[in-house]
């Protein structure tokens, strides 16, 4: 795996999140750990402290669940020039949903994409076959890998995250889809 070497006990959180952008829900799932803010963590946390304060976890098994999960991931992505062979094969349905923000989403999206609603969400998962191909579209491809799972979690087998974002599919595939990037304020 390209990360397994850069991930130690003395690496980040803010650098393993970067590196596995799903590392968060791993830790959620199986240790309780970074999903509310009782079991939180700060950025500048490296994997050993955070460790060291969930009743000493083992730094090497916490970091095999991550590279493992890492993996799993992987699986649950497209890339975006498969999206677009995809797209342009057109051998079935293939649903395009996009988390983004209506703002982001009507400055720029991809041809033939929804914005998921919480409306949208629940005939998806209510309603539309199992089998419908679905992609899951964010900005970077970090926050579309968790949507991605609670689709497959529901029954949404063949639902991916498209690896990257729609920012990886303008670099990659239609550089006609203008780049942002997104800026947050300080207080």
């Amino acid at each position: 795996m390209q990360y397994e070497s850069k991930i130690s006990p003395e690496t980040t959180m803010e650098q393993l999140q970067k590196l596995i952008p799903g590392s968060r829900r791993a830790l959620f799932a199986k240790y309780h750990i970074g999903g509310c803010q009782s079991c939180g963590f700060e950025d500048t946390e490296t994997i050993g402290d955070v460790c060291k304060r969930n009743d000493n976890l083992s730094t090497d098994e916490v970091i095999e669940h991550l590279l493992s999960s890492a993996e799993h991931d992987q699986k649950i992505q497209i890339s975006p020039k498969d999206l677009k062979l995809e797209i342009d094969e057109a051998k079935e349905e293939i649903k395009l949903l996009d988390i983004r923000s209506r703002e982001e989403v009507e400055a720029v999206k991809i041809k033939g994409s929804q914005i998921m609603t919480a409306d949208l969400q629940q005939e998806a998962l209510g309603n539309w076959n199992k089998e419908t191909r679905t992609i899951i579209i964010d900005h970077a491809g970090d926050r579309s890998l968790d949507v991605a799972a609670f689709f497959i979690g529901h029954g949404m087998k063949r639902t991916v995250a498209l690896g990257g974002g729609i920012d990886a599919y303008s670099r990659e595939v239609d550089p006609s889809i203008p780049r942002y990037r997104i800026e947050i304020e300080s207080d």
